[in-house]
């Protein structure tokens, strides 16, 4: 009688149609698809912001999309590959001003680039030793950064005023620099302003994220490398460098497609209509789309600037990883 019983329990337990089995399925399901679940307000965010838009943007590009259609988009005649065609020849007005815009842009782009790497860089090692001030120094140095876009651009633009900025007098009326004072935000002097803005606001996150890399470099290796002779040269080549090249590498990306694509700062800088020699592709698809009225020829541009970007951005992703196989080998 005794014997029995827990024979029944055991039975009862283990046979898989007793309520405790279906009972312990489904809360297993129910945790495994609580995340899926939180995440599903996010991902549908997602969806109506960026991939919606997305689609909608490359419809458009397919049609002869001009301010006679605004009302109703859809009923735009289809034109195929023609605003394609119109954008890529470049013996074409349109074809040649985008291909003006893409070159100005690149050249825009890999200064900038190279230019906060380099300052933010520098300034991350700089960093690195103790001294008094050093936390006043990172809190500053983090200002252009922190400040909204609008509001620093706009304190530029009085800053690069012909008559009564400060660069002009400092430059002209303190220094004697040049001959007289100089126009900042037109003619070619326009890039030059415009990179100045760029790089002022976009070393800081160069140096935010560098100096965090360095972080994870151990003392050690410096150490040994100073009792074995090496100089602050010889560990910056041999140490920091190549210690920093993961960080580099996402860094690098990071700044070239929000510098490629920055259409903030050149349209605060300048307004609707940009300088030649300041024409960012950003603003250029802009005055295409908005300006002009042709939606379709401007929603061709993005796209053919979409496959840019990712073009570039896998080619990076497969130079970066070659490179660190190799590397392992």
């Amino acid at each position: 009688m005794t014997s029995t019983v827990p024979a029944e329990t055991a039975a009862r337990q283990s046979s898989p149609g007793t309520a405790d089995g279906p009972r312990r399925r489904p809360g297993r399901i129910r945790r495994i698809g609580l995340p899926y679940l939180l995440l599903l307000p996010a991902l549908l965010l997602e969806l109506l912001v960026h991939l919606v838009p997305m689609v909608i943007g490359i419809v458009m590009s397919f049609k002869e999309l001009t301010q006679f259609y605004i009302r109703d988009w859809t009923t735009a005649p289809w034109n195929a590959l023609d605003n394609y065609r119109m954008s890529v020849d470049v013996n074409a007005p349109v074809g040649e001003a985008l291909l003006h815009s893409f070159l100005v842009t690149l050249a825009f782009t890999l200064l900038s680039v190279g230019l906060c790497w380099l300052i933010g860089t520098a300034a991350a090692i700089y960093l690195q030793d103790t001294f008094r001030g050093r936390g006043l120094l990172r809190a500053l140095f983090l200002v252009p950064y922190a400040l909204p876009v609008y509001t620093a651009v706009i304190t530029w633009v009085f800053m690069f005023q012909h008559d009564n900025g400060l660069v002009n007098h400092v430059l002209h009326d303190q220094l004697g620099l040049t001959d007289k004072p100089s126009f900042w935000l037109i003619g070619d002097n326009s890039f030059v302003a415009l990179l100045t803005v760029s790089v002022w606001k976009g070393w800081p996150f160069a140096f935010l994220i560098v100096m965090a890399g360095l972080q994870n470099i151990p003392r050690e290796l410096y150490e040994a490398a100073a009792l074995d002779g090496a100089g602050m040269w010889q560990q910056l080549r041999r140490i920091t460098l190549p210690s920093l090249r993961p960080v580099n590498q996402v860094l690098v990306l990071v700044l070239f497609l929000w510098t490629f694509n920055d259409f903030n700062t050149p349209y605060v800088l300048f307004g609707k209509t940009a300088p030649e020699a300041a024409d960012l592709i950003s603003v250029h698809i802009y005055q295409a789309s908005f300006v002009t009225w042709n939606f379709g020829t401007g929603s061709a541009m993005s796209v053919l600037l979409l496959l840019f970007l990712l073009l570039v951005t896998g080619v990076y992703l497969w130079l970066t990883s070659r490179g660190r196989r190799t590397a392992d080998v």
